[in-house]
């Protein structure tokens, strides 16, 4: 009888490389070096995902292409998170986002701006006398914080 070669990977396992795989149980993806289990996170965890996968290209266990292939995900995406978790480690992927405020228009800014736009202004003077880009002023028009009364 012959010898079975390792590595030996569970029968409803998905192929990353010649040593990896992973498996999706029960809402859990399951990542296994030969037959030892070494991470798992839930399906739809994409930090946990990103990060993981970026660990095993960045230290060699596998190729970018690899993990390409393996989850149909694309080379671009997986290329940023590399960059990602070389230059900022595994906990990059789980801070906090940045928020952005609007501070430029303020309510101040807002009720002046929607003055001079009662009075007939264009956008481009509003802006200008307000000290505000033209595109700032057009985004709140766009999402309603400001009317622009139409020329008849």
């Amino acid at each position: 009888m012959g010898q079975t070669l390792l590595p030996i990977f569970p029968s409803e396992s998905t192929q990353i490389n010649e040593v990896l795989s992973f498996v999706k149980r029960e809402g859990t993806l399951w990542y296994f070096h030969g037959c030892m289990p070494v991470f798992s996170h839930d399906e739809k965890d994409y930090r946990s995902f990103n990060m993981y996968t970026s660990q095993l290209v960045v230290v060699g266990q596998c190729k970018q292409v690899d993990i390409v292939k393996a989850f149909g995900v694309s080379a671009i995406s997986v290329e940023r998170h590399v960059k990602k978790f070389r230059e900022g480690g595994p906990g990059i992927f789980f801070q906090q986002r940045s928020v952005r405020k609007f501070t430029v228009l303020t309510q101040e800014v807002l009720r002046r701006a929607q003055e001079m736009l009662n009075e007939g202004k264009s956008r481009y003077k509003v802006s200008e006398d307000l000290c505000i880009k033209p595109d700032t002023l057009y985004r709140a028009i766009h999402s309603g914080r400001l009317v622009e009364i139409k020329k008849s």
